[in-house]
């Protein structure tokens, strides 16, 4: 299945849901915010989130600075 990933078309396994995503993706849930298809979701709504074919989302890791 293919789905638009930061800007560039990825294959991911049928069934995967945004927590899966993420997690695939070695990214620690707690720095990351996630839009799909235009819409950020929060952490608690990624597993109910099933991935389609030609979805787009946006992963954005968050970072401490100063």
């Amino acid at each position: 299945m293919q789905i638009v990933l930061n800007g560039k078309a990825v294959s991911v396994q049928a069934g995967l849901d945004v927590a899966g995503l993420v997690f695939e993706k070695k990214m620690d849930p707690n720095l990351v915010l996630v839009e799909y298809n235009g819409q950020v979701i929060k952490k608690e709504d990624w597993p109910g989130v099933k991935l389609k074919e030609g979805d787009r989302l946006e992963l954005f890791q968050l970072v401490g600075g100063g």
